[in-house]
């Protein structure tokens, strides 16, 4: 068997707890056999040195521990100068991630164009149907005049009283902002000044992002309280486009999981269930029909897992595409932000508003974007893994059969043959240095989840990994680089399952872009995170199954036109959950 099948992760449940308990493993083992001695006087000692040995998994001599001593002892006197210096959340590092290879040309567009699918105008349907509508639909509707911004602002907020605090997926409505914005985009469209697609259309807000007159509370209880001053680069690019703010849907405490300091974000299609994370509140409140889309962030599965489980389309930008200043940073190398809809051409529509150079951003790319739905499918190269279709469920393996018979030429992909688990190594220590505070105070005692798969458990262990294993990490991750940027050599397109094809861990590392969609439904018994069975002696309910598709960088154009064609030959997007 080789390192790749022993290594790479398959389920959701390996994914999301890697990131977090890589260490905690390790910590345990260190720590059952005899307890390190108590720091003396004469503080760090030839023993102190054994001891940790095993937390470094090395092994020294007597002489060598002897030898070390004085260097340590200097080294915590360094440690201490370096907390001592204020480091706000927004402080990026000097090492910046950029994903593109040196010497490769990616043909990046120097300019944007998204072209979507006309839509003709039909009579306003009633309200509940408006609110399930489609970007495209409600832009027919505005523009012709059988609807106002306002009307349709008020049919979401009014949804959001109603339905909102049963799926715990606001954790702020921001009802006056949004009226006036959404009266403020009928003035203009009466005036004749169109924005664009988005204008008068209202969103909600993943709550990782500043939005003036609102707390920021990433989730967390110790944050609860705290302000936002201005609106984040996305909150802007929005408004420009004529998109008006709703609020802030919930958010797993600090971009993990679905659990947040007011309680579970839940999914509309089974409320006895957690919406998955950490997108949680944006997921759940675009398939309930509480906004028209959504805000989300993802950087190990916060845009693919609550997706899945709400049956959402979301899209995963190319890292880079998308400002992230103004919003919480888990993972400065990793985190992308993205929309959360209920089409693939919605996701196109709201990732043209949001492309863009931002300096404010040490990790923003300039990249054009272009979208166009007359894409002939014949002239894609869709590629597969068969191994996959033995690993896919019968709903993903249907989607992929769908896929096969769109016309595109079918071509043999192959997953880089190396381990991807120890890149959570990276994810952990740039965490854990970006909530060092919340640690080193005790104020992570605050966090509501405390299970040893939670952040603080995994912040506490993230001090334990060497410098020396996280370059060799960002080493591992560079070859990841390489040979993915070889398997999507001759590929447009690639599909498969989204957590048993072990593509998710790899490409969030390497920064290309994934499309979630719906692809179908099953019948499943209320699940934890983790998708193990929280009541198997439950009653069923009719729950979706997404497929995702990824492509080679700056190239989302072709996989979200091929998931347009997917999206019509399934029939299965349109689907409302019974609220």
């Amino acid at each position: 068997m080789t390192e790749s099948k022993i290594l790479h992760t398959t389920s959701r449940r390996d994914i999301l707890r890697g990131a977090g308990v890589s260490l905690a493993g390790l910590a345990v083992a260190a720590c059952s056999g005899e307890p390190a001695p108590p720091s003396t006087a004469d503080g760090i000692s030839t023993n102190t040195i054994q001891h940790a040995e095993q937390l470094a998994g090395t092994s020294y001599t007597d002489a060598e521990r002897a030898q070390m001593v004085s260097d340590l002892e200097a080294r915590l006197d360094i440690l201490k100068q370096l907390r001592s210096v204020g480091k706000p959340n927004s402080l990026a590092p000097a090492t910046v991630f950029e994903p593109r290879l040196p010497g490769v040309n990616y043909a990046i567009a120097p300019s944007s164009k998204v072209t979507v699918s006309p839509d003709e105008p039909t009579a306003r349907p009633a309200d509940e149907d408006i609110a399930f509508a489609t970007l495209t639909q409600l832009a027919t509707w505005l523009g012709a005049g059988t609807l106002t911004s306002r009307e349709l602002t008020d049919i979401y907020l009014k949804r959001i009283d109603l339905i909102a605090p049963r799926l715990e997926c606001f954790v702020t409505v921001m009802a006056d902002r949004a009226r006036r914005e959404a009266d403020a985009m009928d003035a203009e469209r009466a005036a004749g000044n169109i924005r664009g697609p988005l204008h008068g259309i209202p969103y909600g807000l993943k709550d990782l992002f500043d939005a003036d007159g609102s707390p920021t509370t990433w989730g967390a209880a110790p944050y609860k309280n705290q302000a936002s001053h201005s609106d984040s680069a996305i909150v802007r690019r929005l408004g420009e486009a004529g998109a008006i703010l709703l609020g802030k849907t919930t958010c797993g405490a600090l971009a993990y999981g679905d659990i947040w300091f007011g309680g579970v974000t839940r999914n509309p299609f089974d409320p006895r269930e957690g919406s998955s994370g950490s997108s949680a509140g944006s997921a759940s409140a675009t398939a309930a029909g509480l906004c028209a889309f959504a805000i989300g962030t993802e950087t190990l599965g916060s845009l693919v897992s609550p997706s899945m489980r709400c049956g959402t389309t979301a899209l995963r930008p190319t890292f880079g595409r998308v400002s992230r200043a103004g919003g919480m940073a888990l993972c400065w190398s990793l985190d992308k932000a993205g929309p959360i809809a209920r089409s693939v051409e919605d996701c196109a529509l709201v990732l043209d508003a949001l492309n863009g150079y931002d300096p404010a951003d040490a990790g923003s790319i300039a990249a054009g974007f272009t979208y166009d739905y007359r894409t002939p499918i014949s002239g894609l190269r869709l590629g597969i893994d068969p191994a996959w279709l033995e690993e896919a469920t019968g709903t993903e393996r249907a989607a992929i059969q769908a896929a096969k018979s769109l016309g595109a030429t079918l071509v043999d992909f192959k997953r880089p043959d190396l381990a991807s688990d120890p890149l959570s190594l990276q994810l952990t220590a740039e965490a854990a240095a970006a909530f060092e505070d919340l640690t080193l105070s005790g104020r992570d005692d605050e966090l509501t989840w405390q299970d040893p798969e939670a952040w603080p458990n995994s912040f506490r262990g993230g001090r334990f990994i060497s410098a020396v294993d996280l370059i060799q990490v960002d080493r591992l991750r560079r070859m990841w680089m390489q040979a993915m940027h070889e398997a999507f050599d001759g590929v447009d397109v690639v599909i498969g399952p989204s957590y048993s094809s072990g593509m998710l861990t790899p490409t969030n590392f390497t920064g290309h872009p994934c499309l979630v969609m719906r692809c179908g439904f099953d019948e499943t018994t209320p699940r934890t995170l983790f998708d193990t069975d929280a009541n198997p002696d439950a009653p069923v309910a009719r729950t979706p199954v997404a497929i995702s598709l990824w492509a080679p960088l700056f190239r989302e154009g072709p996989m979200l036109a091929l998931g347009r064609a997917l999206e019509a030959a399934l029939g299965v997007a349109s689907e409302r959950p019974a609220l």
